[in-house]
């Protein structure tokens, strides 16, 4: 469906955050992905803290706390977003999420070494611009999910081997380690964290924002520059029922385990990321998964007839398991004399899946980001990016029998894709605060 959708996104962090890889669900703290656990060398995050003076460290109590062994963060996402032609109506919605991140180091709390709890809690309000403007496949926007108050991710995570493994247990979202690109995580629209394929396909959209599951992660490190990931999820996120899997999962408190389970692998190699590599830094990473339960084949029922057959019985005929393939690659193409992580870096991402079980079969990604293209603007952003879902053979073959039994027209489902194009403003001022830059930016004229 034909559609056009304009926004503006706002994003305030209070408190540097100390928590996983972070994806797409995450992406106003999206950072330089690592294979190692040794921390990334990059500027610290935009936060509101260095402008509220001592306020901004209450009084040196989380620094305190922070030495103690226990972090935590806070952010705040609002957007306004708007659909000024196509759709399914037109309008301007306003949308937020504060993100409130918890982590306690069991090492400096109990003397558990390598040991470490991790929690995640959204409130998120507003109205969703894909849901009711758009009804399209690739979401408008990484943090559209229906108001609620909920509980995210919870886990704990034991290193062992001095980091070279790593295992961790709990309640898991795929979106912050798998799949993830470096420099996807610019970009406003969700497919560009979670894709649109695994979004589609997967009960209950897998295990990504806003519903994560219980499941077991194994990292291995066997040399700083590979790792290879391995988790285990509940299968379906979200209770059994016929409403929508965020109602049937409202508060993120079901811990249901007995459906069938989502096995995901990953291997990530990473090359040129010293300080003093001769190349460009990159990375690399080759994924599959696979779904242990049933699915209903996109146009057959039980005894090969169509779905829109009126001789058939109309009920989609079950095929066991699921599969999907994918690989994602991050390429820094030119970095600024003297600079670490400024310049012109580039991402692609494809993946693929059975087409008589899935609605989407095909999808790909992938855009350009500059970051300090203006002078005197070293951590901002530019980035255009395009990501592209194949409606899957199988799925366009029951449109075009609807229309041969029902002798009503129909659009046939082809495809779906987006444009992006973002302007990411990042440490804004030299002190880093909102006031620094509106002084830095129009001082002259005021």
């Amino acid at each position: 469906m034909r559609g056009c959708a304009v926004g503006l996104a706002a994003f305030l962090l209070v408190a540097p955050a100390v928590a996983e890889e972070p994806g797409h669900a995450n992406r106003d703290q999206a950072a330089k992905p690592e294979t190692s656990d040794k921390p990334a060398e990059q500027p610290p995050p935009a936060s509101i803290a260095s402008s509220l003076g001592a306020f901004g460290d209450l009084w040196g109590a989380r620094t305190r706390w922070e030495q103690a062994g226990f972090a935590f963060s806070l952010t705040y996402i609002g957007e306004v977003l708007g659909n000024v032609s196509g759709g399914v109506r037109r309008g301007t919605i306003y949308q937020g999420r504060l993100d409130a991140q918890l982590d306690f180091d069991l090492d400096k709390l109990l003397g558990w070494n390598g040991a470490a709890i991790h929690a995640n809690l959204y409130q998120i309000h507003g109205t969703g611009l894909s849901r009711y403007y758009l009804s399209n496949l690739l979401v408008t926007s990484g943090i559209e999910a229906l108001p609620s108050t909920r509980l995210y991710e919870l886990w704990l995570e034991q290193k062992l081997l001095e980091g070279k493994v790593a295992i961790r247990a709990g309640k898991l979202a795929a979106d912050t380690e798998f799949l993830v690109s470096q420099y996807a995580g610019l970009f406003v629209n969700a497919t560009f964290g979670w894709p649109t394929i695994t979004a589609a396909n997967l009960p209950s959209g897998g295990p990504a924002y806003p519903l994560a599951t219980p499941g077991v992660r194994l990292k291995l490190q066997p040399a700083d520059s590979i790792a290879v990931l391995v988790a285990l999820f509940n299968g379906d996120p979200a209770p059994p029922g016929p409403s929508d899997p965020q109602r049937r999962n409202r508060r993120g408190t079901s811990f249901e385990i007995d459906d069938p389970p989502l096995l995901i692998g990953e291997v990530q190699a990473t090359y040129n990321q010293g300080k003093d590599s001769a190349g460009l830094p990159g990375t690399v990473k080759l994924g599959a998964w696979h779904h242990f339960g049933r699915f209903d084949h996109q146009s057959r029922d039980a005894f090969g007839l169509s779905l829109a057959d009126p001789s058939g019985s109309g009920i989609a005929g079950r095929l066991r398991g699921d599969d999907g393939i994918y690989a994602v690659v991050d390429q820094m193409i030119y970095r600024a004399p003297g600079a670490t992580d400024q310049g012109v870096g580039v991402f692609a991402r494809v993946s693929a899946s059975p087409s008589d079980r899935n609605l989407v079969s095909v999808y790909a990604d992938a855009g350009v980001t500059f970051k300090g293209m203006l002078p005197g603007r070293p951590d901002d952003t530019f980035g255009v990016s395009v990501g592209y879902a194949e409606i899957s053979s199988s799925a366009r073959r029951l449109d075009r029998e609807t229309v041969f039994f029902t002798g009503i027209p129909q659009p046939i489902r082809l495809s779906e894709a987006v444009l992006e194009i973002t302007y990411q403003v990042l440490g804004v001022g030299e002190d880093r605060s909102f006031a620094g830059f509106i002084a830095s930016q129009f001082g002259p004229w005021l």
